[in-house]
C-alpha cells in the first residue's frame, strides 16, 4: 500500500453552543433572589442597561388556569415561541471539548464583563439544605419526604420546632399522624435534636442517640428547671441514684449540645422567597404568576447610547458601545425568555397537582420531569433545571417545585396514585374497621382495588406496617383489649 498526502473532503456533524445560551441556561437554575443578585453585577459592568419600573402585560408575567382542570395543551400565557429549551448535552459536550462557538464578534462576553453566577453560591451549607439533602433516602414514601421538607422549612436557626402539628396537618390536609410521623423522620437526621419542641425534647433525642436514655436519665431531662434551681439533692431523690451516678449523668447533660442548628448557617439571605404566586380564581381555577417583587425590570437607555456614539467617537468606541448594546438586549431578552419559561412549566405541575392545591397532601399525584416536559413540549433536562431552587406560594405555604415530583402505584384510570394516598386510604379503612370483622391484608387488596387502587397484598403490607399499622391478628388482639 502507497503511502503519501492527501486531500480528503468529509463532512460531519457537530454540535456546539454559543457563550450566551451556555449562560441563558444557567439563568434557568437560578432563583428570583440569584437573578436580581445577577442583575445587580450586570447593571454595573454594562452602562446602557438601566433598571426600570416593573411594567409588564399580564400575559407575560402571568398563566390563568381558567378550567378545572386545564385542558392538555391549553394556552398558559407562557409564550412557547419565547419560552427556553435546551438539551444540557450539548452544554456538557460543549465544556468538554472546548470547541464553542462564540459567533459575532460584537455579542461576546468576557470573563471581566459578565458575572460568575457560581461564583456567588455559599461554601458552608444552611441548615435547611443539609437535612433536606438526607431527606430522600430516609424517606419511605413521597408523601413523608413532601411533609417532612416542609417541617424543615419551619426550624429556627437553632433546630427547633415552634410550630404546632395540628396547625401543619391542617395547613397540608394531612393528619396529625402522618405529620407525627414525618417529624419523626426529620428527628432522625444529622445533627441529633434538630426538629425537637423543646429543650428536654431536644436532649433526650441526644440521649438515645448516645444510648444513654434510661428512666434515670429521662426523670432529669424531664425536671431541668430543678438543675436550674440547683435543687440537687431532691433530683438524686427523684432519679434513684447516689452522688457519683448523678454526677456522671450531669456531666453527660453537659455535653450536649442545647442548639444543634447553630452549626449550619441560618442567616437572612438563605431565607425562602417564592418565585411564583398561586392564588384561587374566580372561576375555581388558579391564576399562576411570578413574584414581581424579585424581578426588577431592565431597560436599554438607548439615549444615553445615542450621546456616546455621535460626535468625533472613534472605531474602537463605537466597536464598545455596539457590543455592550448588544450584550443588553441579549440578557433583556435572555431574562424574558426564563420568565416565561418558569411560568409554562410552574403552569403544567399546577394543573397535574390541582387535588393538593384543593384538598391536601394525600391527593399527591405521581410525577416525573418526563411528563411534564412532554406536556409542555420541552426537553426534560429544561424542567430539571427551572424546577431547581425555585419555590411556589399558594394557600398551603411555600414549597419547592420539585416536592410536586412523586413516585406512585398503579390506579384502574391509567393516571396512578400517590402512595401518600394510598396509605393515607389504608389507614382509614383499618380505623374504620369493625372489631368483629377485622380486615385482611386480601380484603385491604380488594376494597382499594374496589376504590381504583392497583396494589398487590405485599405492597399493601409494606404500607400498613410502615405506618405502624399491626396485622389483623394484632388489631383484632389490641381492640379487644381496649374493649371495642
Amino acid at each position: 500500500m502507497a503511502l503519501g498526502p492527501r486531500l480528503d473532503l468529509r463532512q460531519t456533524q457537530s454540535l456546539v453552543m454559543t457563550p450566551q445560551l451556555q449562560q441563558a441556561i444557567k439563568l434557568l437554575a437560578l432563583s428570583n433572589l440569584e437573578i436580581e443578585a445577577f442583575i445587580g453585577e450586570a447593571l454595573d459592568s454594562n452602562p446602557l442597561l438601566e433598571a426600570g419600573e416593573i411594567q409588564r402585560e399580564d400575559s407575560d408575567l402571568a398563566a390563568s388556569d381558567d378550567q378545572r382542570p386545564t385542558e392538555p395543551g391549553a394556552d398558559t400565557g407562557a409564550g412557547d415561541e419565547s419560552a427556553l429549551d435546551i438539551d444540557p448535552g450539548a452544554l456538557d459536550h460543549d465544556r468538554e471539548t472546548g470547541d464553542g462557538e462564540w459567533g459575532a464578534a460584537g455579542t461576546s462576553y468576557s470573563g471581566e464583563e459578565m458575572p460568575d453566577i457560581e461564583s456567588r453560591a455559599s461554601d458552608a451549607p444552611a441548615l435547611a439544605e443539609h437535612l433536606e439533602a438526607q431527606v430522600g433516602p430516609a424517606a419511605y414514601s413521597v408523601g413523608e419526604a413532601f411533609i417532612a421538607r416542609h417541617i424543615i422549612g419551619l426550624l429556627d436557626e437553632a433546630g427547633y420546632l415552634t410550630s404546632d402539628l395540628r396547625d401543619i396537618a391542617a395547613e397540608l390536609g394531612a393528619s396529625i399522624y402522618e405529620v407525627e410521623d414525618a417529624l419523626e423522620l426529620v428527628q432522625s437526621l444529622d445533627p441529633t435534636g434538630v426538629g425537637a419542641r423543646s429543650l428536654a425534647e431536644c436532649l433526650a433525642l441526644q440521649a438515645k442517640e448516645a444510648n444513654r436514655y434510661d428512666p434515670c436519665m429521662a426523670r432529669l431531662i424531664d425536671n431541668l428547671e430543678l438543675i436550674a434551681r440547683g435543687e440537687f439533692a431532691r433530683l438524686k431523690r427523684m432519679c434513684g441514684v447516689d452522688d457519683e451516678d448523678f454526677a456522671d449523668m450531669l456531666a453527660e447533660l453537659r455535653e450536649y449540645n442545647p442548639k444543634p442548628g447553630m452549626a449550619f448557617g441560618g442567616s437572612p439571605e438563605n431565607a425562602v422567597v417564592p418565585d411564583i404566586l398561586i392564588t384561587q380564581a374566580k372561576n375555581a381555577g388558579w391564576n399562576i404568576a411570578l413574584n414581581e417583587a424579585t424581578l426588577p425590570r431592565l431597560i436599554v437607555n438607548r439615549g444615553y447610547a445615542m450621546e456616546l456614539s455621535g460626535g468625533n467617537a472613534d472605531k474602537q468606541t463605537q466597536s464598545w458601545l455596539r457590543e455592550k448594546l448588544a450584550d443588553a438586549n441579549w440578557l433583556i431578552k435572555a431574562l424574558d425568555q426564563r420568565q416565561k419559561t418558569i411560568l409554562k412549566t410552574a403552569s403544567e405541575i399546577v394543573k397535574r397537582q390541582d387535588g393538593f392545591f384543593r384538598r391536601g397532601v394525600s391527593e399527591l399525584k405521581p410525577l416525573t420531569l418526563r411528563e411534564v416536559a412532554d406536556a409542555i413540549d420541552m426537553h426534560e433536562s429544561t424542567v430539571s433545571r427551572v424546577t431547581s431552587n425555585k419555590y411556589l406560594h399558594c394557600d398551603r405555604g411555600c414549597f419547592e417545585l420539585k416536592y410536586f415530583f412523586t413516585s406512585g402505584v398503579g390506579s384502574s384510570d391509567g393516571e396512578g396514585a400517590s402512595s401518600e394516598a394510598v396509605k393515607a386510604r389504608i389507614k382509614s379503612l383499618t380505623d374504620a374497621e369493625d372489631p368483629k370483622k377485622i380486615l385482611s391484608d386480601d380484603k385491604l387488596v380488594d376494597l382499594l382495588k374496589g376504590e381504583g387502587f392497583d396494589l398487590a397484598r405485599r405492597t399493601v403490607a409494606k404500607y400498613r406496617e410502615a405506618m405502624g399499622i399491626g396485622s389483623s391478628v394484632q388489631r383484632r388482639r389490641q381492640k379487644k383489649m381496649m374493649g371495642l
